[in-house]
């Protein structure tokens, strides 16, 4: 169909006399619609007025539509199945025209930005080979809507405390803070109501007082608010994860700040300018850093398994085998996991990023395979002995070298006897028991109990002795 100003240079030009093969030849139109607009003497396109297939079957189609829940692709294959002779695309024509399931388009809003202002902040799921194996990861991705500066980091979860993780990192990154962060009501910010309306958890409010910033939402269904932050996802989906595997969790986040500075000195033609050159006026106007940032952690109570152990998500770190049963603190960071039992004992463990049920042991928490925990020479026992009867020394030597018994037992039973008896009997019990090399303590006692018979249980003499 011929359009209204190709209809009016055709009466133009035949005004001036120009004639009608010509006329088609210039155009590039065939000489019968160069004569139907001539007979018809009007630039105006005429209206097209022909049945719509799909007006026969109007009723079938808006119950179909609601019954279908509004599939498209299943009320033409009912339609078909009924006997309907219609094209899929003349139905979606149909529909388009007459508003079925179609909401009409609305122009998208335009915000502009000052230097420093605001900070868009979301995640979003993608799929990443890691560590040999397809996995999905949290993205989440920060930026400054003046210049356009981009950060992302990578997680297997997205909490509170990763949330207070990335932002440090991002604010470190962009070197200030804006005056507000725009997030899209997510419940790790929010803690109730949404756009205007938002009230953030009072922990991330008090995260926001430490920077300087404060957390604002936009309205529900208001998307287009927070535009600056959704359109890079798809670029780093299709440009930085495309073919690419890593190692780590510390392999994947260290190469997607490489490619972050890469790309924030990269030319930009929707806004023709590079990032770095606009971030350069941006960064006069963000808040500086405080002075000292203390590092994110999450804190946790946790009791010593009996195998010397401490559970975090699923996955356990050693500590030294005299904690068990013990009650510790627990305090998690980005990169590493301390367990505290008091102010003088901490060890430090490698933060294993997400709950793979691993095993953590430093090696001075467990003995060498085949190895004996070594134990304290002299032993206590030997000790206690020797202090109240130094007199026992050569039979305690002997004592460790013959006796049948496991020796903390034969010191412990000697030291009973020491305490238990007296001192006379126990001393002429033990010479006499060292000289004929007797080392056997339950003969020991009886000799002990038969001299404090004799020395100390004295009987009187019968009647006939008397006499």
């Amino acid at each position: 169909m011929l359009s209204q100003a190709q209809r009016t240079a055709i009466l133009e030009l035949h005004r001036q006399g120009v004639g009608k093969r010509e006329i088609a030849r210039v155009l590039g139109i065939s000489r019968v619609s160069v004569r139907k607009v001539l007979r018809s003497n009007s630039t105006q396109v005429p209206e097209l007025h022909r049945p719509e297939k799909a007006e026969l079957y109007r009723p079938q189609i808006l119950e179909l539509f609601e019954k279908c829940k509004g599939n498209l692709v299943r009320v033409h294959e009912e339609l078909v199945a009924g006997g309907a002779e219609l094209s899929y695309p003349a139905l979606t024509a149909f529909c388009r025209r007459h508003g079925i399931g179609y909401q009409p388009p609305v122009p998208a809003g335009h915000y502009e930005f000052p230097p420093g202002a605001e900070l868009q902040h979301d995640t979003s799921p993608h799929e990443v080979e890691l560590a040999g194996r397809k996995r999905q990861v949290q993205t989440a991705s920060a930026v400054l809507c003046y210049s356009r500066m981009l950060f992302f980091q990578c997680y297997p979860t997205f909490q509170r405390f990763d949330c207070k993780v990335f932002l440090t990192e991002a604010l470190r990154y962009m070197g200030g803070a804006p005056a507000r962060v725009m997030i899209d009501n997510t419940h790790v910010v929010v803690l109730r109501g949404s756009g205007r309306d938002m009230v953030p958890v009072p922990e991330m409010a008090a995260f926001g007082e430490r920077f300087g910033f404060a957390f604002v939402a936009h309205a529900i269904g208001h998307a287009n608010r927070s535009g600056r932050v959704e359109r890079p996802f798809h670029f780093v989906e299709r440009n930085f994860l495309a073919g690419r595997t890593f190692a780590s969790w510390e392999d994947l986040n260290q190469r997607a700040r490489e490619w972050c500075d890469k790309v924030n000195a990269t030319y930009k033609k929707h806004i023709r300018a590079v990032p770095r050159e606009l971030f350069a006026v941006e960064r006069l106007h963000l808040k500086p850093l405080p002075p000292w940032i203390p590092e994110v952690y999450r804190l946790q109570q946790r009791l010593v398994d009996i195998e010397g152990y401490v559970a975090l998500h699923t996955n356990r770190y050693s500590v030294p085998v005299d904690w068990i049963g013990r009650r510790v603190e627990v305090r998690e960071t980005k990169d590493k996991v301390e367990i505290q039992l008091d102010a003088r004992r901490l060890l430090t463990h490698r933060r294993i990023a997400e709950a793979e049920h691993q095993r953590i042991t430093l090696a001075e928490h467990r003995p060498v395979r085949g190895q004996r925990v070594p134990r304290p020479d002299p032993h206590p026992e030997e000790n206690a002995i020797l202090t109240a009867a130094p007199e026992l020394a050569e039979y305690v030597a002997g004592l460790k070298q013959r006796s049948r018994k496991v020796i903390t037992l034969a010191l412990r039973q000697l030291l009973q006897f020491v305490r238990e008896y007296p001192r006379e009997p126990l001393l002429g019990a033990v010479r006499e028991a060292a000289r004929y090399g007797l080392y056997d303590l339950d003969r020991l006692e009886r000799m002990i109990l038969r001299r404090v018979t004799r020395e100390y249980f004295l009987l009187g003499r019968g009647p006939q002795e008397d006499d």
